[in-house]
């Protein structure tokens, strides 16, 4: 779909990461030092006792120096204590509180273990982001007292940071899937009320939590009708979807290991993946079945275990006929966009090329340099030990799947949702429509906000056969929603990968937050020169506005929590107000302040009616949270533009098309006194390269003009009169009618 068309649409959402040290195509740089010359020998005597302990030392990450760090090897199978190049968890705050980069205080770094093309992992948390919360992923060379160990893959911790981001929350209930009895497998079977009797299975990562899962697990075997009160089973579906599709057995299909659940607010568990360097057919073994061949492996069952009664986890779901209709569509979907088109092979061919010198270099990778370019397309080594090539298993594999009769039946076919109005003021009937055909049922589901759960809506039919329709009262801030739509043999959703994509419908009046920040720390200072957090009001109509009586507040059960003084926006008007939580320092000083970790804010009108409401995750520093298009539109992360209107031309929204490939990337970030900037384009294109300062001042222009296809890369070197800070550097590439735009955040500290 190209930009045109999909502004055509309604808008449509999904998560949004940041630039940094998770980017897709950054090779990291990470070292370690430590006073011991046996450090070695340290960690391995740390591992073997089991009881999470560090050894001590200094990391050096990207240049950026973190003291008194604690260290030690992590893994199952992948690590040994004979072996060179063994997996790390790096804690940088063990010491000292409060130290992170990018805001990530633990790193875990895998060695690469039985994969030769170094590229399954990042591939494969690349390809669950596009429908699930998952981590980012990317690689990093780690060094030991100036000594190479090799280069990693630099996975994102499933810590509070990652919890926050992706479900608004991070203290309920977290567990992590661990089989330490490989005697008694099962997939979320339920033993009783003991919670003995689950440790087998679970790890607690959270403070509490127990009574929530034994009381999901009794739910799902037992009374299976009540499961999507417990569980999100949408999600569920992707996640079985993903490890079946491209058969990953070290997972808890097969596995009863490594993944997450974690129970949202809306008090549902949410399986989140975990560990994925043996995805993509690298273990073999299915239990009860012994080592597939790669035959066996190419035709596995698409609802494996699902009549296995020691697997609930797949045979409480499958035989459900609407879960079964959506877990087909889900799986084509992701057969559709990552595997018949062939984009899985190209993408792990760019990966390779980008990490090729680096594996070159690396002394103690368990396979050799060949081995590395050979098993993107053929298995290495023989036998048992063989590790299948991944176009050697997923070309023939996704042949199968796609001729499979679930996957053949004709599913309905959904066109363009509309909604009237469609900028409604809340509590007015919003009448939503669209056009399907091949459909016996039709769906809207729909939420008010993004830590609720959908709830679906029967549309009815018109006097057209292929046309259907329902109304909503929606409240303040925003509506999401999707279609959903299935006949007797197959399913269809709209946006093809909801729930975790879904069009939003801004719900509001004259008078709507526009903007806010919650972590500044360079960006702008109040009248006292403090870096507060703030937020900001917009008056899109043309009359003034009096907000005397008017209330604001982080707090839905106390929406009074502060109230507005005599003060008037003028019409198209904006209006700051300073959460600072010192209500003594002026009238537009709130007695709150925002949650970096996210919250919600609450627009009152004097009689109490919500006017607008904004619900928001984890913050970043210095990056604002704002509505576009100004005003209207849904929002987003973007450049700070403080009292002013929104603007798109240096938000950090990415819009990639056929000429550019995202993202932008800089080296060093931080910088001192020079950095470089990194792009690449496919086909020859106008290309601006552009700095911002934190205000969205134009700083620097870097590159104006044509350039051709193949990888580019420029200097900015701001020099004294810039002073240190927040930067942003945007990328916009037009070819034709083919347009791409990037950007990236820099912070130069000198």
């Amino acid at each position: 779909m190209t930009l045109t068309r999909l502004l055509a649409w309604p808008l449509l959402m999904a998560a949004v990461a940041t630039a940094g040290f998770y980017d897709d195509d950054r090779v990291n740089r990470v070292e370690l030092r430590f006073a011991e010359r046996n450090w070695r020998e340290i960690l391995d005597s740390l591992y073997a006792r089991g009881e999470g302990e560090r050894l001590v030392g200094e990391a050096v990450i990207n240049g950026v120096r973190f003291d008194s760090v604690g260290v030690r090897f992590k893994g199952n199978s992948s690590y040994h204590p004979s072996r060179r190049k063994n997996p790390f968890n790096i804690d940088l705050n063990y010491l000292i509180p409060g130290q992170r980069i990018d805001g990530h205080g633990t790193l875990k770094l895998a060695n690469v273990f039985k994969d030769p093309s170094f590229v399954r992992e990042v591939l494969s948390y690349e390809i669950a982001r596009r429908y699930m919360p998952a981590g980012r992923a990317n690689y990093a060379n780690v060094h030991v007292n100036d000594t190479l160990i090799g280069l990693y893959t630099n996975v994102e911790d499933v810590d509070k940071r990652f919890l926050r981001e992706r479900f608004y929350s991070d203290g309920n209930a977290r567990f992590k899937g661990e089989l330490t009895d490989t005697t008694r497998p099962a997939g979320w079977r339920y033993y009783g009320s003991d919670t003995a009797a689950y440790g087998l299975y679970y790890r607690l990562m959270s403070d509490s939590g127990w009574r929530e899962l034994i009381g999901f697990l009794d739910t799902l075997n037992n009374h299976p009708a009540a499961t999507e009160e417990l569980l999100n089973v949408d999600r569920h579906l992707w996640f079985l979807a993903f490890h079946i599709v491209m058969v990953n057995l070290d997972a808890p299909v097969n596995m009863p290991q490594n993944y997450y659940l974690y129970r949202d607010d809306s008090d549902r568990f949410n399986p989140v993946i975990w560990d994925l360097n043996e995805n993509f057919g690298a273990f073999r073994d299915l239990l009860g079945s012994g080592q597939l061949s790669l035959a066996q492996m190419q035709q596995l069952d698409p609802f494996l275990r699902g009549a296995d009664p020691n697997y609930p986890i797949a045979s409480r779901i499958f035989p459900n006929p609407r879960w079964r209709r959506a877990y087909v569509a889900h799986a084509r979907t992701m057969l559709e966009e990552c595997f018949a088109c062939g984009w899985y092979e190209d993408r792990a061919l760019e990966l390779q090329d980008v990490i090729d010198a680096d594996v070159r270099a690396d002394p103690n990778k368990f396979y050799s340099y060949n081995d590395f370019h050979n098993n993107v397309n053929r298995s290495v080594g023989s036998g048992p030990l063989a590790i299948v090539g991944l176009t050697e298993l997923m070309q023939a594999r996704t042949s199968f799947l796609l001729s499979r009769p679930e996957f053949r039946a004709s599913p309905p076919v959904i066109a363009a949702p509309a909604c009237e109005p469609a900028r409604p003021a809340p509590g007015t009937e919003v009448r939503f429509t669209v056009r399907v055909e091949n459909a016996d049922s039709v769906f809207l589901g729909w939420r008010r906000h993004p830590t609720g759960r959908f709830h679906r809506l029967a549309m009815a039919a018109s006097d057209r056969s292929d046309a259907y329709a329902v109304t909503l009262r929606p409240g303040a801030g925003e509506l999401h929603y999707f279609i959903y739509a299935e006949n007797a043999e197959a399913a269809a959703f709209l946006p093809a990968r909801a729930e975790h994509e879904f069009f939003t419908l801004p719900v509001g009046g004259d008078m709507v937050i526009n903007e806010l920040m919650a972590l500044n720390e360079t960006t702008v200072r109040d009248p006292y020169g403090e870096y507060d957090d703030w937020v900001e009001l917009h008056n899109t109509s043309d009359t003034p506005v009096a907000l005397g009586g008017w209330y604001l507040s982080d707090d839905s059960t106390r929406p009074t929590r502060w109230t507005f003084p005599d003060t008037t926006i003028p019409g198209r008007g904006y209006l700051v107000v300073w959460a600072d939580g010192q209500p003594e320092q002026g009238p537009l000083h709130a007695g709150f302040s925002l949650a970096g970790s996210g919250e919600m804010v609450l627009l009152s009108r004097p009689d109490r009616t919500a006017a607008d409401r904004v619900i928001f995750g984890q913050q970043n520093p210095d990056i604002s949270f704002g509505r576009w298009p100004n005003g209207t539109g849904g929002f987003r992360f973007m450049n700070p533009t403080f009292g002013a209107e929104n603007d798109s031309a240096v938000g950090l929204a990415e819009r990639p098309g056929a000429t550019v490939r995202l993202p932008l990337s800089a080296f060093p970030n931080p910088f001192a006194g020079t950095t470089t900037i990194h792009y690449e384009l496919a086909s020859p294109a106008t290309v601006s390269l552009r700095v911002y300062d934190a205000g969205g001042r134009l700083v620097a222009t870097l590159v104006e003009g044509d350039r051709g296809p193949g990888r580019h890369q420029a200097r900015f070197a701001p020099g004294d009169p810039v002073p240190r800070g927040v930067y942003f550097v945007q990328l916009s590439a037009r070819a034709g009618r083919d347009a791409g735009t990037g950007t990236v955040k820099l912070v130069m500290s000198r």
